[in-house]
This record gives structure tokens, C-alpha cells and sequence, in this order.
């Protein structure tokens, strides 16, 4: 078994323990779970050491690393050859620090988790089976295989938020699977129209293998998908666009995009504290993954089409995300709004086709990633005292909880993009790239760059107005003395997963070249991909 298998399947060996223990060790649980996903971030650490920065990925085999290819699914159709599907994982420079979130996020889940004691068992459980339907997303390769790993991973999600939530937690939970569903139902025609239009250049048959399906030479002359002049059209719409819109919107749901954005704040104000951070931390980012990984690699062509509307639709979520959570009065709500915001863009630099623009993109997702886990982290810690998030019932929190106020205001100051930290560098770069587009012929204007720092400006508006309202001032609360006496600092467990998270938002703030150096590679060969179609 490959190291990639192992990573995969470590937390399903954590999932069948748990399941298999009696009821009388229940306390067990969480140090399984921990034990693993300590195992899980050691292991992805040492890949990402091993990591060899000049490989291209993207649409190369020999790009790949750490790869696993064995025959998976081989059955005789007739007349219409074999079917073939290949258990086929591998990494690049994209997947690599996505892998490497997940794996730091989900301990920053178990570690929020440690005081969960509703049903434990079937808690950790799923928790562990989410955990494995992550890493599988960002290492197959096997388009079917990749599908397979994106539905398991809805389940868990659903009934963590279903069973475990807040009052709520039933419209939320159905919200989010209905959504998810949407898209990945249509998804699902489109692979299956892919597989019948790429043939593998190798056997010949029919194949789900993703690689090939970014390779126009594989493709069969006349087949629904059909590079460039032997292509099909819909109503007049050509195929391989209508491909594109289909993939592009299962994956914006996740990001996610607005219009596609109204499951994220039921979700997040209903769900526990560890699966908002999951949320904030892994699942949104599988949406940017997949366009890059799905979108833009196998239908390059309609991509370059389509950009000057995804950029518009990048400026309207960070601009609309921004209002929206200037507004709000729940903490947590407001902290799910500037996701939508700040993952906008993700969205503007991807269609930027820039390599400073892309480059930005992808070290935003990974700046959000842990950031966003981290503040929703925080508010679940206040949640746990008090039972309480609306943001005019607390007033003077610096005096009571000083630690506290510490690690909030950090970690506002670092998601606003205060240069110094994480979150300044994606967002610049992805302005850079975006104000560029223009010269490179990508079709991107130049306006698109000044609207989207107005967002970085409205973010500053939202965190600082917040600070200043909920911890500076006299201290008043709405629950009186019982409040007082609950709002203790932050305990030692609670140091210990916030400390890494902030300290690591100063480091690669200093040194991005951390991220930039693995990514680079494979950005330059995205482009290149893209670029014969601007």
C-alpha cells in the first residue's frame, strides 16, 4: 500500500475501532481519533517535505508524485469495448498544501471536539469517515474514483450537522445535502459523457481517467465532447461549454459563489464548532480545487470563454459577502458571510489566468483555510461558556478574558489582510494578477482589480467594528454575574489549537514562498494549458 493509501484509509481503520469498542470506553474515542489525525499530519508533512517542487502536474503523468495506478473496475461491454476505471491517485503542486490543510484542520476539529458528549461513538465515527473522503478528493485521479470520495463525503456531513446541531440543525442539514446533491447529480452526466468521448490512447477504451480527458488528442472525433471544430451544440450552445457551466456550478455551490451561497450561513450557524471549521477549512476549498482541477484542466477552452464572467461573479461574492456580514449580529453568522467574501477571491484570481493571479488563488484557499478555522474556533469557545454569539449582548470582553481578546484580534487583523500575514499575500497577489489580465489578453479589466480591494476594505470595516463593540468599552453583558462568573480566559487545550494557527499565519505572511515554491510548477502548467485559447 502507497503512502496515499495510507493516508486515506487511516482515519476508516480510526472509523472501524471506534465502531467496534463497547459503550463502557467511550472516553477513548476522541484519543483514537486524535491519534490518528496526529499520525494523518505527520505523514502528509514528511510528503510535503519530500515534495519535489519542479514536478508540473496538472496534465503530465510523470508531473504527478507519490503515485498509485493499479486496475480497479474491468468489465467487457460488448460492442462498446471495456469499461475501465483505475484506482489512480497522485499529487501536484495544487494538491499538495490542500492536502496538508486538511490533514491540519481536521486536528484542529478534533481538538474543538474533545468536550462533544452526545453520542461520541457515532460522532468520532463520522468524523473519521469525513476525514477519509477529504484526502481522497485531493488525490484521485480517476475521475470516478474522485466522484465516489466527493458523495461519501456529503453523508457524514449531513448527519454531523443533522444530529449535532443547533435548533435548527434539521433545515440546515436537509439545505446543504439538497444543494450538494444538485450539483453532483449533473456532475455525474457529465463524467459519464466525458468517459464515453476520451478513449485511452494506451488500450483504447473508454476511460475515466482524468488525465486523459485533458489531453485533445484523446478525445473521439464526433463524441459529445469533441475538441475545438468537431464539437456538438445544445440549443446552439456548444457542448464542451455546457460541460464546463455544469462542473463549474457543482463545485461554485461548494466554494461558495453567490447566488449559490445560501446553504453556508444556515449551516454554519446551526452546525457544532468542529464541522464549521471543517466547513470553513476543508469543504470550501474543495470547490476551488475542483475548478482548477476538473474545470479549467479538462475544458481549457471554454474556460478562457467563460472567465470575464466568472471574474464577475468573483467581484459580486466578495463585494456581496462583505455587506452582507457588515450587517449581521450573530458573530458566527457575520464569520460565514466573509467566507463567501474572502473566497471570492479565489474566484477572481482563478479567472485572472494570470500566474500571480492563480498563484493567489490557491494560497488564499490555503490562507482561508486555516484563518476561517480559527475564528470559527473562537467563537465556539465564547458559544461554550454562555451559549450566546449576538454580538450586542457582550461589550468590554477585554477586561474579563484578555488571552481571549488576544487571539480574536489576531486573528481579525490577519484575515482583514494586514501585511504581515497570510491572508495579505494571496489577496495582493490575486489583485496583481487580476490588474495584469488585461495586458495578457485573458479578458479580464482592469476595474475588476479595484472593486475587489474595495472588499479588502469593507472586511477591515466588519472585523474592526466588531472588535471594538463586542471587547473594548465597559463591560457589559446581557447575562449578568452568571455570565461574569462563565467567561473564564482560554483554557490550555484551547491555547494549544489556536497558538499554531495564528503563529502559522505570521509565517507564511514572512516566508510564502512555503506555498509559492511548491505551487509555482504547476500554476506555469495550468497557464500553458490555458493560454493557446486566449
Amino acid at each position: 500500500m502507497g503512502l496515499l493509501s495510507i493516508l486515506i484509509f487511516l482515519p476508516l481503520v480510526a472509523t472501524l475501532v471506534i465502531l467496534s469498542l463497547p459503550h463502557s470506553l467511550q472516553k477513548t474515542y476522541k484519543y483514537i481519533a486524535l491519534a490518528i489525525t496526529l499520525v494523518q499530519f505527520a505523514l502528509a508533512g514528511s510528503l510535503y517535505l519530500q515534495f519535489d517542487q519542479t514536478a508540473q502536474g496538472i496534465n503530465t503523468t510523470n508531473g504527478y508524485q507519490f503515485v498509485e495506478q493499479i486496475p480497479w473496475i474491468r468489465l467487457a461491454l460488448g460492442n462498446l469495448g471495456q469499461l475501465e476505471i483505475d484506482y489512480f491517485l497522485g499529487v501536484d503542486g495544487v494538491s499538495m498544501p490542500l492536502l496538508l490543510l486538511s490533514a491540519f484542520v481536521m486536528l484542529m476539529a478534533i481538538g474543538a471536539s474533545w468536550n462533544i458528549t452526545k453520542s461520541p461513538k457515532g460522532y468520532f465515527a463520522l468524523l473519521m469517515l469525513l476525514n477519509m473522503a477529504v484526502i481522497g478528493i485531493f488525490t484521485a485521479l480517476d475521475f470516478f474514483l474522485f466522484y465516489i470520495f466527493y458523495e461519501v463525503m456529503l453523508l457524514p456531513l449531513y448527519f454531523l450537522i443533522g444530529i449535532w446541531g443547533g435548533a435548527n440543525r434539521e433545515y440546515a442539514a436537509m439545505k446543504f445535502f439538497i444543494y450538494t446533491l444538485f450539483g453532483s447529480v449533473f456532475m455525474l452526466l457529465i463524467i459519464v459523457g466525458l468517459y464515453f468521448s476520451v478513449i485511452n490512447p494506451d488500450t483504447g477504451a473508454h476511460t475515466f481517467n482524468m488525465l486523459h480527458m485533458m489531453n485533445p488528442d484523446n478525445y473521439v472525433d464526433g463524441s459529445f465532447f469533441a475538441y475545438l471544430n468537431n464539437y456538438n451544440e445544445v440549443l446552439g450552445i456548444p457542448a464542451r461549454m455546457i460541460g464546463f457551466i455544469v462542473l463549474f456550478i457543482a463545485f461554485a455551490i461548494k466554494v461558495p459563489v453567490v447566488p449559490l451561497h445560501t446553504w453556508l450561513p444556515d449551516a454554519h450557524v446551526e452546525a457544532p464548532t468542529p464541522v464549521s471549521i471543517i466547513l470553513a477549512g476543508i469543504l470550501l476549498k474543495i470547490g476551488g480545487y475542483g475548478i482548477i482541477r476538473v474545470c479549467y484542466s479538462i475544458f481549457p477552452d471554454a474556460a478562457v470563454d467563460a472567465n470575464w464572467w466568472l471574474g464577475l461573479i468573483g467581484i459580486i461574492s466578495i463585494l456581496y459577502g462583505a455587506l452582507n456580514a457588515l450587517a449581521q449580529k450573530d458573530l458566527k453568522r457575520l464569520i460565514a458571510y466573509s467566507s463567501v467574501s474572502h473566497m471570492g477571491f479565489v474566484l477572481l484570481g482563478l479567472a485572472s489566468m494570470t500566474a500571480e493571479g492563480v498563484s493567489g488563488a490557491i494560497f488564499q484557499m490555503i490562507s482561508h483555510g486555516f484563518l476561517s478555522a480559527s475564528l470559527f474556533f473562537l467563537v465556539g469557545v465564547i458559544y461554550d461558556r454562555v451559549h450566546d454569539r449576538y454580538i450586542y449582548n457582550f461589550r468590554g470582553l477585554a477586561s474579563l478574558m484578555p488571552a481571549y481578546t488576544g487571539f480574536v484580534a489576531i486573528a481579525f487583523f490577519a484575515s482583514l489582510g494586514l501585511p504581515g500575514f497570510s491572508a495579505f499575500i494571496g489577496e495582493a497577489f490575486v489583485i496583481i494578477g487580476t490588474f495584469n489580465a488585461e495586458s495578457v489578453g485573458t479578458g479580464i479589466p482592469r476595474w475588476m482589480a479595484i472593486a475587489g480591494s474595495l472588499g479588502i476594505l469593507l472586511s477591515a470595516v466588519y472585523f474592526l467594528w466588531t472588535l471594538q463593540r463586542m471587547f473594548f468599552g465597559q463591560t457589559r453583558l446581557k447575562g449578568g454575574e452568571a455570565w461574569t462568573a462563565a467567561l473564564h480566559d482560554v483554557n490550555i487545550r484551547e491555547r494549544i489549537v489556536l497558538f499554531p494557527t495564528l503563529a502559522l499565519a505570521l509565517a507564511l505572511g514572512i516566508m510564502p514562498s512555503l506555498v509559492f515554491d511548491t505551487v509555482n510548477s504547476s500554476v506555469l502548467n495550468l497557464i500553458s494549458l490555458l493560454s493557446p485559447y486566449f
